[in-house]
């Protein structure tokens, strides 16, 4: 008899929110949804960085992997960061859209190994605790701005805009990384190309660091 999985624990208040994070060290993995290569290999290569950094950081608290939502396909980010997490051994914590901004999200979300689950509004409060309500309006200016300058660019090559939920995944993705540093303290980024694609909702990290919101320490390119 299949034993049921057991459910991600569901965290909807600030204080045990910030509680549990304090005592991990956040792995974030970003890259591409629609990346052809096997993930495995492509996880097999992150591990060896991770380690080798982590190594020489002499870092002493636990990892938690940090997810945000991606569905589980056989290939791509969702892919590659299932990979790494079975590959290192460690669970997962899991930052979901609300509903009221886009529905589908928490649905289809991938929950292997997740232990821990909240919502995008609760990492908002997080920063909102920390700094203030004008924090927040940067980095939405901050993600409007980027996504124009994209948008710009995009129709000079004669493309399509990109779609409006690029910006509900951008803001999902700035802030949950910066509400993780907030509690923890201290983050890794790891990203899975070592060239970025112009259009990618991954490459709006460039808001993040150009905001100070984490370091480029914190980032662990693809090599």
């Amino acid at each position: 008899m299949k034993v049921p999985t057991p459910k991600p624990k569901l965290l909807q208040d600030l204080l045990i929110l910030k509680a549990t994070l304090q005592q991990y060290h956040p792995l974030v993995i970003e890259g591409h949804t629609k990346d052809i290569r096997n993930p495995s290999i492509v996880a097999s290569r992150i591990v060896q960085n991770l380690q080798t950094r982590w190594n020489s950081q002499k870092m002493t608290k636990p990892v938690l992997l940090i997810s945000q939502g991606d569905p589980l396909k056989e290939r791509g980010i969702s892919a590659i960061t299932r990979n790494v997490g079975v590959e290192l051994g460690i669970k997962r914590f899991l930052v979901c859209l609300d509903e009221d901004i886009f529905p589908p999200h928490t649905k289809n979300a991938d929950r292997h190994d997740v232990i821990y689950e909240t919502k995008y509004s609760l990492m908002v409060d997080m920063i909102r605790n920390h700094h203030d309500e004008t924090f927040i309006h940067n980095i939405e200016e901050a993600v409007d701005e980027e996504l124009y300058l994209k948008n710009k660019r995009s129709m000079e090559q004669n493309q399509q805009p990109l779609a409006d939920w690029y910006r509900d995944f951008a803001l999902l993705q700035e802030v949950t990384k910066t509400a993780v540093k907030i509690a923890a303290g201290e983050f890794t980024l790891a990203h899975t190309v070592d060239d970025m694609e112009e259009f990618s909702v991954t490459s709006f990290y460039s808001v993040g660091v150009g905001l100070g919101l984490y370091e480029k320490d914190d980032i662990l390119p693809y090599f």
